[in-house]
């Protein structure tokens, strides 16, 4: 996940600031227009109406083409959409006025978890993440307004730096204990009717209701065979993340009605408080309130009333103190080191160059996010670490002495170290901290080849 900008594939929401500013304007003019109404019928004829207007779908087909995604059951592409509305869109305008639209099943896609186990994803048909898009466009002004300010996941203007900052302010207040709630396969288990129930308390307008309840019940096509949904939700289309927010901030209403500090993303949820037993205490009313309110069940296995240093929220941990420190989580180092080391495999056979390319790529994505990390000394040393690596690549590349010690020579390496050291050093990962091998692959040589650096040291004045 990007730290800018949060997304899901397959069609889902990504909101910046300009996002941000287009939803705060349209729910401005959409609550100007619904204070002149008076009656149920003209809430009804709006919200259809400008789901369904051409100004609407344009910026849902330009959200949904920035997206991309992968294709849904029906086998349509990304690139295939505009032509296909050009021919079809009238009549599927004509089903969704009238109500008579349905949507295909989802087809279902397993990625791994980055702490283990598989994460089910359900990608809709191209056509289907477009109109949920258009929906998604619609409500949203509808709904954003009110959420909770303690409420940071997939909404427009707010990301998961500001969520572990809200934590840390927390932690700064004395705030020393967290009780970090899991809520158990969320998304596999909310309850349809409480979902349509938190719908209908704001929009008056049938068809749409019909057609959310719809692209619940729609089903998933697995191994060629379409099974029901019952309940939940499937993750991958746009309208997932908003709906799963307004049936969140059921929760978010009654932690500020007790008063307590928290923060959730999606359905990460936090509360801060100044002891173990306050936690514990804690602990026990608001999963009560999870189980008996909103129908779903704290993972006990996953949930604790700990130090926050020792909890990873977002990929981060806090060390608690007079100034809490944001730090990297340990599960967050783990991954980085095992994707890098995957990166950087010795029997790939790429020159390095590609190798390069390639890690650079996924550096750049992973620094803009725990880049807001405030431990510099790891950035330091997983910058040290990933050239090591790479020399490590090199010095296998290399294979035997006579060549090892050619190119440590051709690099500026004195001949007696160069000897030395192509005879000695057998394994890789030891001569990579020579060195030898230090003057013939500098740091300046990985500059040159485009590696991004993790830290920069800061100029001395």
């Amino acid at each position: 996940m990007t730290a800018k900008s949060i997304s899901i594939k397959g069609g889902g929401c990504r909101f910046g600031r300009r996002a941000a500013k287009a939803v705060e304007r349209t729910a401005a003019e959409s609550a100007a227009r619904r204070t002149e109404r008076v009656g149920e019928v003209s809430l009804v004829q709006a919200l259809m109406e400008e789901v369904c207007s051409r100004e609407n779908r344009t910026r849902a087909l330009r959200q949904v083409t920035m997206n991309k995604g992968a294709a849904g059951v029906d086998g349509m592409t990304v690139p295939d959409l505009p032509a296909f509305l050009k021919d079809h869109w009238p009549n599927i305008r004509e089903q969704l006025l009238s109500g008579t639209y349905r949507p295909k099943p989802v087809r279902r896609v397993e990625i791994p978890k980055p702490d283990g186990g598989m994460r089910k994803l359900g990608i809709p048909t191209v056509l289907d993440r477009l109109i949920q898009q258009a929906i998604l466009q619609v409500l949203t002004p509808i709904w954003e307004p009110t959420f909770s300010s303690h409420s940071y996941g997939f909404r427009p203007g707010r990301r998961a730096h500001q969520a572990v900052a809200a934590a840390q302010a927390y932690l700064a207040e004395g705030r020393s204990w967290v009780v970090d709630l899991d809520l158990e396969k969320f998304f596999d288990r909310v309850h349809h009717d409480r979902r349509m129930a938190r719908l209908a308390s704001r929009i008056a307008d049938k068809r749409l209701l019909r057609l959310i309840r719809a692209y619940l019940t729609a089903g998933v096509m697995e191994n060629g065979l379409v099974s029901p949904t019952t309940e939940g939700a499937p993750q991958g289309g746009p309208l997932s993340p908003l709906l799963s927010n307004i049936v969140l901030d059921e929760l978010d209403q009654e932690l500020e009605r007790r008063g307590h500090a928290f923060v959730r993303y999606a359905d990460d949820c936090n509360l801060y408080v100044r002891s173990d037993k306050a936690g514990q205490r804690v602990m026990q009313s608001v999963s009560a309130f999870i189980t008996r309110r909103l129908k779903l069940k704290v993972n006990e296995s996953k949930s604790a009333v700990d130090r926050p240093r020792r909890r990873k929220f977002l990929g981060f941990s806090i060390a608690e103190g007079a100034k809490p420190q944001r730090r990297i989580a340990p599960k967050a180092l783990k991954r980085f080191k095992e994707k890098v080391r995957e990166l950087t495999r010795r029997t790939r056979g790429v020159d390095a160059k590609r190798m390069v390319r390639e890690l650079t790529i996924y550096l750049r994505g992973w620094i803009g996010y725990f880049g807001f990390c405030e431990t510099w000394w790891e950035l330091r040393d997983l910058d040290g670490w990933v050239r090591r690596r790479l020399r490590a690549v090199a010095w296998k590349q290399w294979k035997h002495g006579p060549t090892r010690c050619r190119e440590l020579m051709r690099r500026g390496v004195p001949r007696a170290d160069a000897v030395h050291a192509a005879w000695r050093y057998h394994n890789p990962w030891r001569a990579s901290r020579t060195i030898p091998l230090h003057l013939a692959l500098p740091n300046k040589l990985w500059d040159r080849l485009g590696l991004i650096r993790l830290y920069t040291p800061r100029p001395s004045t």
